[in-house]
């Protein structure tokens, strides 16, 4: 009750999750518009307990596994909750969606879905498609078509109403 005390000094809205100790982080990148696909899954391994900003961007000691080591069967269920999580977002061109996955129950708890992901040389993002048979100069074009496909959607809207 003390936390909720606490957190209700900033905002009204607070959002109380159950914590997963040693999660694992699962992320799926995807890519499309109306009809988007799902890269194969990456797992990224802390050397410490928490992902920081620090060993992601200064130190680099995480471990990036691609594929993630699951099952087919969780790597598939991975892949099809992602492309889900996208399109109800309402998604367009790219995105990764990140999932914790319980390693004592192996309950998959979305965590986020990134609008805007990373394209560094440590990103996820791009060696993810890699992996998936989408090398990094097809990606860029196919990004662009995707955008100039979103581009003459939005052209087709109307955006004044006259009486």
């Amino acid at each position: 009750m003390e936390g909720l005390k606490f957190a209700s000094k900033y905002d009204r809205r607070i959002v109380v999750e159950k914590g997963v100790e040693k999660a694992r982080e699962i992320e799926v990148s995807v890519l499309g518009n109306e009809y988007p696909t799902a890269s194969i899954p990456g797992e990224v391994v802390p050397k410490d307990i928490f992902y920081t900003y620090r060993e992601k961007y200064i130190s680099d000691t995480a471990e990036l596994l691609i594929p993630a080591n699951i099952s087919d069967e969780m790597a598939n269920r991975v892949q099809m909750l992602a492309l889900k999580a996208y399109k109800a977002a309402d998604c367009a061109g790219m995105g990764r969606v990140d999932f914790l996955i319980d390693p004592e129950t192996d309950e998959l708890y979305l965590n986020e879905i990134n609008t805007i992901p990373g394209f560094t040389k440590i990103s996820m993002y791009p060696k993810l498609w890699e992996a998936s048979d989408i090398p990094y100069p097809q990606l860029i074009e196919k990004l662009i078509d995707l955008a100039l496909e979103r581009k003459a959607q939005r052209d087709k809207t109307e955006r004044e109403f006259r009486s």
